[in-house]
């Protein structure tokens, strides 16, 4: 379990699931998002809930670890910009680690 900061004074936080961060993986969720500044806004927000909106509608098979990443990380209470940015932030890091991990293998 990965714990990131939700805004930028550090009184919100979420946690986010090793499950959530290969949910983002499978569905490449975070290719293409942002745009050439690399700005993450809430309009970076919007578009990714429209994308997995858009990818559980056209499922054909179990979304569960779509609706669960909705539920847990997407739709939180505490998900804005600034908190999307950290988890894009950890799921670089994640990625990284993983990447090194099968090297290794």
């Amino acid at each position: 379990m990965y714990t990131i900061q939700a805004n930028p004074s550090g009184t919100r936080s979420m946690e986010i699931s090793k499950k959530n961060l290969q949910t983002i993986e499978k569905y490449g969720l975070f290719r293409h998002l942002i745009d050439s500044t690399g700005i993450v806004d809430e309009e970076v927000l919007e578009k990714l809930k429209w994308n997995v909106r858009s990818l559980i509608a056209s499922e054909t098979e179990n979304s569960k670890d779509l609706l669960d990443l909705c539920i847990d990380v997407i739709y939180h209470n505490n998900m804005k910009a600034f908190g999307l940015q950290q988890l894009i932030k950890l799921y670089i890091s994640w990625f990284k680690k993983e990447e090194e991990e099968d090297d290794e293998s």
